[in-house]
């Protein structure tokens, strides 16, 4: 198997390395992140601005039409930056969901401004209670004149404290926990009934809390089939997952390349400590780690964008565990090696460290994605 980049992929990744070498220095990144929304919307723009925002979409609604080879280029790059930008929630999994559910006129009308830019979208699927589970669905959705009425709580909406549209997950039939009866609507964050409370998560990132009091939206707001959506839900968690891995690769190097530099650097007995050989075990221990995370978010992103089958969800699961895995023995033995200076909030270090941790629970942590690794196993 050929594993070379393309021509056009290789300009791709170049320009999204530029963008983020020139933009994200660690000083720049702490006033995004003490912005109002905790990002920087000018450089959202400039990934719009660039194409790489339309990258997923197809050519008909301005995109690229690109797969889930060049989603891992761009988010590795992100990832080693450490960017704040919503990219993965916004634009890989809502575009996802409007590209895979939306009718033609509502994808030309969202699909387009989300790949220039101008929109930023955001997912609330979870709930207090789901613990990972896309169909233990409390939130419902009940048919009125003219549309639907929403009442529930979302929870950990990344992203939703700035977005200008919220794709939900609502209970339109059937019992909790059934996997029949969910339905996705498009929820403005301005209409009546919709309250949201922001806060940062453990790796200085924003989301919300988004509560829904008898919301009123239109017919035309439902994704979908009604009740029906639970397999592209579950689908498009895995392009994100994908994407996910790959963003956790970058932020795994660059914690590697950080503490490689540190041992060579730190004096201790009037040498650097990255001469002895303990350290040297840990540090190349850290990198075999790296490997294998490298490995399978390679093999996740080819597999991303294939039909939905068991094949499909075993390596998707199976990547997310080793890689949640790696990220967090990378994050701790990086903090390990460094000491005491690893854990300050002015060193970039600890912020690599905190999102490797955020990444291994995100979407489900290892322990749920072995599981649904062995679920997933058919016996000869």
């Amino acid at each position: 198997m050929d594993f070379r980049l393309s021509e056009e992929q290789l300009m791709l990744q170049d320009t999204a390395a530029r963008l983020v070498r020139d933009t994200y220095g660690f000083e720049q990144r702490e006033q995004f992140r003490q912005s109002e929304h905790g990002f920087s919307h000018a450089f959202m723009q400039q990934l719009g601005d660039l194409g790489l925002c339309a990258v997923p979409f197809a050519e008909a609604y301005g995109g690229f039409g690109g797969g889930g080879v060049e989603s891992l280029l761009i988010m590795t790059e992100l990832g080693r930056g450490l960017c704040l930008e919503p990219y993965l929630h916004s634009v890989i999994f809502a575009g996802g969901l409007v590209a895979q559910l939306g009718t033609e006129a509502q994808k030309d009308r969202l699909l387009t401004p989300l790949g220039n830019g101008s929109l930023q979208l955001a997912v609330a699927l979870d709930e207090p209670q789901s613990h990972y589970q896309l169909h233990d669905v409390q939130t419902v959705a009940e048919p009125v004149n003219g549309g639907w009425r929403l009442k529930g709580r979302k929870s950990v909406v990344v992203g939703g404290q700035s977005a200008g549209l919220i794709l939900v997950s609502a209970r339109t039939s059937h019992g909790v926990r059934d996997e029949q009866g969910i339905s996705l609507f498009l929820v403005d964050p301005h209409d009546s009934g919709v309250r949201r409370r922001s806060f940062a998560t453990i790796d200085g990132r924003m989301a919300c809390e988004l509560y829904l009091e008898d919301v009123f939206v239109d017919r035309h707001a439902m994704l979908g089939q009604a009740g029906q959506v639970l397999p592209a839900l579950r689908y498009q968690q895995g392009r994100s997952i994908a994407a996910q891995c790959a963003e956790a690769v970058g932020s795994m190097e660059a914690a590697c390349a950080l503490t490689l530099d540190y041992l060579k650097t730190r004096q201790q007995f009037g040498q650097p400590i990255g001469k002895f050989q303990v350290l040297q075990h840990r540090m190349v221990d850290m990198r075999i780690e790296l490997d294998q995370a490298t490995s399978m978010a390679l093999l996740a992103a080819c597999v991303s964008d294939q039909p939905d089958t068991d094949e499909r969800s075993r390596v998707l699961a199976a990547a997310k565990y080793i890689v949640s895995r790696a990220s967090r023995f990378v994050a701790d033995q990086s903090i390990q090696l460094h000491g005491g200076i690893g854990l300050t909030w002015e060193y970039m270090l600890s912020h690599h460290a905190k999102h490797l941790l955020m990444v291994a629970r995100q979407f489900g942590d290892d322990d749920h994605h072995l599981q649904a690794y062995a679920n997933l196993l058919q016996v000869a």
